[in-house]
C-alpha cells in the first residue's frame, strides 16, 4: 500500500475530525483542517500539477517553513506519482540552486521566507518550469498556490502507485560536505509509519506536537506514526519554552519530540522560575522523545525530576534509513539512558571492523543496520551508493559499541574521530563530559592540527546565560578525564547546530583550525 492511501483512508474514516493544527505564537494565529480537507487539498494540488505536465518520475522541490500547507503539498506531489524533494530552509540561494539542479526538479513550491533567495537564482534554475508560491503576496514570477487549486476536483487523481515506486528525494544534512539526494520509496515511507507506531504506541486519541522542520525525515517520520492511526498533530511555528508548554497545555498534546537544546531550554526556564509548570495542563503529556544527536544522560535525569510520570525514548536513525527508528532505546528502558538502544521493530544492527567483520562485545566499530527503511540508493550516484550499501546492510558511518545486554552506545562519527599520537579520541565522550558542568550549556570538540601529535582535541564551549567561566576553570574540570582526552585549548563561542540538532563541525574547523592556531605541545 502506498503511503498516500493512508491519507485517503483517514479521510474516509475520520472526515470531520481535525488532522492538522498550525500555531504561530508570535502572532497568535491558529488554523486547522480536517482529514477530509487535508485529502481534498492534496488531491486538488495533484490535479494542478498534472495539468502542468507533472507525472510519474518527475521531481517537485518543496522549500517552505513549517505550515499547515506543507503536508498537503507533499502528499499532493506523491499522488501524481512524482517525487517530492524537500529542501533545507537554511540553504543559501546557491545551495538551493545546486540541489534543485542535482534533483532535476521541474517545479519549485516555496514560501514567503524565500522570495529573495529564489529571485537571486531564478535565471540559473534550468529545469524549473513552474514556480508555485504558498502564502500572501505572490511574486509576479510565480503562481499562487491558492489560485492554482481553486475550483479543481477534490477527487483522487487516479494514478496507479506501487509500493516500490520512488516517492521522494531527501538530501543529507550536509554537515560533512555537499548534500547527496537519497531515494526513498513508498515502501520505505510506509515502513517508517509502522516502526514509529510500534515504538511509541500511537492511538487515535493521541496528539503529536511537531516542532522540528518538516523538510527533514525526522519530524515527518515521527508524525507518520500518527498518520497510521488518524490522530491529530500540532505544527508549532516558533520555539521557546513558554510556547512549547502552552501548545502542549492548550492543544492537549500527548507526544512531543524535542531536540536536546530545546529540552535544555525548557529545564533552564523551569529551574530559573521563568515558567511555572503549575500554570499548564500537562497531565496528558505521556511521552517525550529525543533524537538526531547524542543525548546527555544528565539531561534526562534532570527531565525526570520535573516530569517523573512521563515516558521517555531516544531514537536513532539517518535519512538513509528513512529517518529515526532503526535503533531506539525503548520506553521501558529508562535504566539504559545514554545508549541509543537496540534494533528497532523489523530492524537488525551489527557493529563491525573496517573489513565488515563483527567486533567483539564492548569493542568500538562501525554501526551497520538492515531493515525495510534502508534507502533505494543515492540519486544517480552508484559509487556513493555502493560505498554505504553492502549486501543489504547500510553502513552508517557512526562508531559504536554494544554492552553485555545488547544495548548500543554511540561513540562518534567515523570521520570525526581525533587521532592524537596514534590514540583514537571520540569527541562525543568529551562533549558529554563537558555538558555535565553546571555552567556549560553546550560543547563541541574537534581535532586541531598539531606538529608533533598530528592533531589534539580542543573544546568549543557555550556557557549558560549569566555564567562566568574561564579557560582555566574548564581545563581544571577536565582533569577528571584521562590525560590524552583532555582538551588542549578552550574557545568560548556558540556551538552551531543544523535544524536537526547535529553539530556543524565543518564550520568549527573552518573557524578555529587554521595554521595560525596550530598547537605546540
Amino acid at each position: 500500500m502506498p503511503i498516500t492511501e493512508m491519507l485517503s483512508r483517514n479521510a474516509r474514516m475520520y472526515p470531520d475530525e481535525t488532522s492538522l493544527i498550525e500555531r504561530e505564537p508570535a502572532t497568535g494565529r491558529r488554523r486547522e483542517i480536517t482529514w477530509l480537507e487535508f485529502e481534498s487539498l492534496a488531491n486538488r494540488f495533484a490535479h494542478a500539477l498534472m495539468a502542468r505536465g507533472i507525472g510519474q518520475g518527475d521531481k517537485v522541490a518543496i522549500l517552505m517553513m513549517n505550515c499547515l500547507e506543507w503536508l498537503p503539498v507533499y502528499f499532493g506531489v506523491l499522488k501524481t506519482g512524482a517525487l517530492a524533494v524537500p529542501l533545507n530552509f537554511r540553504f543559501t540561494g546557491e545551495e538551493i540552486r545546486k540541489c534543485i539542479e542535482v534533483a532535476e526538479a521541474r517545479v519549485l513550491v516555496y514560501g514567503p521566507e524565500f522570495v529573495e533567495r529564489i529571485a537571486e537564482i531564478r535565471d540559473g534554475l534550468r529545469h524549473i518550469e513552474n514556480l508555485v508560491f504558498v502564502g500572501e503576496g505572490c511574486p509576479d514570477e510565480a503562481e499562487s498556490f491558492v489560485e492554482m487549486v481553486a475550483g479543481l476536483s477534490a477527487a483522487a487523481p487516479g494514478v496507479s502507485i506501487c509500493d516500490e515506486d520512488e516517492a521522494a528525494l531527501y538530501f543529507t544534512s550536509g554537515t560533512t560536505g555537499i548534500p547527496k539526494p537519497i531515494i526513498l520509496t513508498h515502501a520505505n515511507l510506509v515502513s517508517a509509519c509502522i516502526t514509529e507506531n510500534r515504538h511509541h504506541l500511537q492511538h487515535h486519541e493521541d496528539n503529536f506536537l511537531c516542532i522540528p522542520p518538516l523538510y527533514h525525515t525526522g519530524a515527518k517520520m515521527h508524525w507518520f506514526g500518527s498518520l497510521l492511526v488518524g490522530s491529530k498533530a500540532v505544527i508549532l511555528r516558533g520555539v521557546n519554552p513558554r510556547w512549547i508548554l502552552e501548545a502542549v497545555s492548550e492543544e492537549r498534546a500527548t507526544i512531543v519530540w524535542l531536540l536536546v537544546p530545546w529540552a535544555q531550554d525548557i529545564l533552564d526556564a523551569i529551574e530559573s522560575g521563568e515558567v511555572d509548570l503549575k500554570d499548564y495542563h500537562l497531565e496528558q503529556w505521556r511521552l517525550m522523545h529525543i533524537g538526531a544527536q547524542p543525548v546527555p544522560p544528565s539531561l534526562i535525569m534532570r527531565w525526570k525530576k520535573h516530569f517523573p510520570e512521563q515516558m521517555y525514548d531516544t531514537n536513532y536513525g539517518l535519512s538513509e534509513s528513512t529517518g529515526p527508528g532503526c535503533v531506539h532505546l525503548g520506553i521501558g528502558n529508562i535504566h539504559k539512558v545514554g545508549a541509543i538502544g537496540v534494533p528497532g521493530y523489523n530492524w537488525e544492527a551489527m557493529i563491525v571492523d573496517d573489513e565488515g567483520r563483527p567486533v567483539k562485545q564492548g569493542e568500538v566499530g562501525e554501526l551497520i543496520v538492515r531493515g525495510p527503511g534502508v534507502m533505494k540508493g543515492y540519486y544517480k550516484n552508484p559509487e556513493a551508493t555502493s560505498s554505504v550499501l553492502k549486501n543489504g546492510w547500510l553502513y552508517t558511518g557512526d562508531m559504536a559499541r554494544q554492552d553485555e545486554d545488547g544495548f548500543i552506545y554511540l561513540v562518534d562519527r567515523k570521520k570525526d574521530i581525533v587521532i592524537s599520537g596514534g590514540e583514537n579520541i571520540f569527541p562525543v565522550e568529551i562533549e558529554d563530559f563537558l555538558r555535565g558542568h553546571g555552567d556549560i550549556k553546550d560543547a563541541a570538540v574537534i581535532g586541531m592540527p598539531d606538529r608533533r601529535l598530528g592533531e589534539v582535541p580542543v573544546a568549543i564551549v557555550e556557557t549558560k546565560p549569566g555564567r562566568d567561566l574561564t579557560e582555566e576553570m574548564v581545563l581544571e574540570f577536565c582533569q577528571a578525564l584521562p590525560r590524552y582526552k583532555r582538551p588542549r585549548k578552550v574557545f568560548f563561542d556558540k556551538v552551531p547546530r543544523n535544524p536537526t540538532g547535529k553539530i556543524e563541525k565543518p564550520k568549527l574547523r573552518e573557524k578555529f583550525c587554521t595554521e595560525k592556531v596550530i598547537c605546540l605541545v
